[in-house]
């Protein structure tokens, strides 16, 4: 019987997504669950949610709950790391306020730019005491790592703590290939694709529909027919309200799509969150300040899951997109998948760092985690990554140095921040924020 551990099992939503899937696996549906969370009433809920889902599936899998996260990891097989450091409140909020005093507008702030680099300072420190209690009592356990900034995390991970099995997870692979089979008018299970890059900027290499005879058909010339199209343009991501004209203007200068969603991508970027050219925060529709109503959105969710709770309405589920429970039945019962994964860069895709976080396809077996070698990444594309590694690796090394000068150094040389502020104002927006952010800092940045 597998030990899954969620840390931050708080997020409840979250929480029941993953165990209602790895339920529909009858290999490893008789899991041990333990779920770890500070907060007791949100832990509570979840216990009650979880409990529910398993009486639902009819199978002998067992939840106990815990606010000690070592004592949770004891004999650990998977550890799901969940938590949000510092909440909505006051950290988030934070993050986006102080920039617009400096005339900075962000869409998600939670991977890179001035709010992807803060919540990496927040983070890492918590991600690495979990390291040090893994290694203490379940040293051979995998890491499922779902905390963002995705990049930053794991690259400081395997920067300090190498021999923890780790892989970052997301959907934004999965996600935007549903997005372009609606786009195509493709049946999903006859494309073959090939992703590669950096988490939120990875790119489809390869988009073939396998045709009847067992031939492919190569889908990038109707994608860029699309593109000149009003509708396939303004086909919306995940959350139905942000159209795609981002990532759709990359393709057409660039020539292949981006796995994330227009509202990401823009701030990855120096070309469409401009002050002072809001034409083109218009003409492409970008969703500033997106991140934020999401949380409130969230927090409602959350309180109608309570509300079903206190009334005794059973959770529903439906499979998730996650990957989780695929990696855990496939290490368990030996029975191989591919997911798309964030590693450490052990020559995985040549012309990035060794030691920068990569996302490419991972083959999941018996043996555990096997990253696969991709070859084909065009230089602009490497180049454009390079952009974004730089920040990651500025961060990281603030953190593991304990340098301020490399957080300013970060944020000078992200493309959107440096695009719209001069060296001062990122020095002193960089001040600001730590100062607010107060103890959720590091200490030596306290």
């Amino acid at each position: 019987m597998n030990k899954i551990v969620f840390i931050g099992a708080g997020s409840t939503i979250f929480m029941k997504n993953i165990i209602g899937d790895i339920l529909k696996f009858p290999t490893i549906s008789n899991s041990s669950f333990v779920l770890m969370d500070i907060d007791d009433k949100r832990l509570s809920e979840s216990e009650v949610v979880a409990n529910e889902l398993i009486a639902q599936s009819n199978s002998n899998a067992t939840v106990q709950t815990s606010k000690d996260q070592k004592i949770a990891l004891q004999d650990a097989d998977f550890v799901i790391v969940t938590f949000q450091i510092g909440g909505y409140q006051p950290c988030t909020i934070n993050d986006f306020e102080i920039p617009k005093k400096y005339n900075l507008q962000q869409t998600i702030g939670d991977t890179l730019g001035i709010g992807g680099i803060m919540r990496g300072l927040r983070t890492v420190p918590y991600l690495w005491t979990l390291c040090e209690d893994m290694l203490s009592v379940c040293p051979e356990a995998i890491l499922l790592q779902y905390v963002n900034p995705m990049a930053i995390n794991t690259w400081a991970i395997g920067a300090k703590y190498p021999t923890i099995k780790q892989i970052g997870l997301c959907h934004s692979v999965q996600g935007t290939l549903n997005e372009l089979a609606r786009d195509l008018g493709v049946d999903i299970s006859n494309i073959h694709y090939q992703v590669a890059g950096i988490n939120h900027l990875a790119f489809f290499l390869e988009l073939k529909e396998i045709q009847s005879d067992g031939t492919y058909r190569d889908l990038y010339p109707t994608l860029k027919i699309l593109d000149k199209k009003e509708n396939a343009s303004a086909n919306t991501g995940a959350n139905e309200r942000c159209p795609n004209y981002v990532r759709y203007k990359f393709l057409e200068h660039f020539g292949y799509f981006v796995t994330e969603s227009s509202e990401h991508f823009a701030e990855y970027v120096p070309w469409f969150i401009k002050s002072h050219r809001p034409d083109l925060i218009n003409n492409f529709k970008i969703p500033l300040d997106e991140y934020p109503k999401r949380c409130q959105e969230q927090i409602t969710e959350w309180k109608n899951l309570t509300e079903d709770i206190i009334n005794k309405v059973p959770p529903k589920h439906t499979k998730s997109p996650e990957y989780a429970a695929d990696i855990i039945n496939s290490v368990s019962s030996g029975s191989p998948c591919t997911v798309y994964g964030n590693v450490i860069n052990n020559g995985y895709i040549n012309g990035l760092p060794h030691n920068a976080a990569v996302e490419v396809p991972c083959l999941i077996d018996g043996y555990g985690v096997h990253p696969q070698k991709t070859l084909n990444i065009p230089p602009p594309l490497l180049a454009l990554i390079r952009t974004n590694i730089n920040v990651q690796e500025l961060t990281v090394l603030s953190l593991m140095n304990q340098d301020i000068e490399s957080i300013y150094h970060a944020a000078m040389l992200d493309p959107h921040t440096g695009a719209e502020l001069d060296l001062d104002q990122i020095k002193n927006l960089v001040d600001e924020l730590i100062r607010e952010h107060g103890e959720w800092m590091p200490p030596w940045l306290q």
